[in-house]
């Protein structure tokens, strides 16, 4: 088990474009999955993606199941996406609420498409093919971003509706996605 370090927005590693996986099933994978997944489950995380390690590679887990954050988000299975592309499937843009390990203590309202088709692979190199809406699509897409060195504040339209967590929503337990 290993916990890494989260790189904070500022890092200069999170602005550049992750390169894609070519070594599936390699044991430096296999590890940098176990390291992601027990960074994402100690920070109580709905995502995470390889850059946000310091890992400059097309990696992205995610997974909400019961999440008191998000009681409306239905659960999203746990998943090991690598070399993601991510195909929009209808034109349909929803504002939602987001935040980030990497933003700590921040969240903002960022458009993201409401369908979306995303493929890629697993960890061994078996394609994926899934179709997904509403908060399944915006998680796929916010950690597909930090692959392309995006970052959520970065898609805000609005900044009145982007600030401190505990100001934002006072009283809440609300934490980084």
């Amino acid at each position: 088990m290993a916990i890494r370090e989260v790189l904070k927005m500022g890092d200069p590693r999170l602005l550049a474009p992750a390169q894609p996986v070519e070594d599936f099933g390699s044991p430096e994978l296999a590890q940098l999955i176990v390291d992601m997944h027990d960074t994402m489950r100690a920070l109580n995380g709905a995502g995470l993606a390889a850059p946000q390690i310091g890992v400059g590679l097309q990696v992205v887990i995610f997974e909400v199941a019961a999440n008191r954050r998000y009681p409306e988000a239905g659960n999203v299975p746990f998943t090991v996406l690598i070399n993601p592309v991510l195909t929009p499937l209808s034109e349909v843009m929803e504002e939602g609420w987001e935040g980030c390990l990497s933003v700590p203590g921040m969240r903002g309202r960022v458009p993201r498409h409401a369908d979306l088709r995303y493929q890629g692979f697993d960890a061994a190199g078996t394609p994926i093919d899934r179709s997904v809406s509403g908060f399944h699509a915006r998680v796929v897409q916010h950690e597909v971003d930090h692959l392309r060195g995006i970052l959520y504040p970065m898609r805000i339209r609005d900044l009145r509706y982007f600030g401190f967590t505990d100001t934002l929503f006072p009283g809440q337990a609300l934490q980084d996605d």
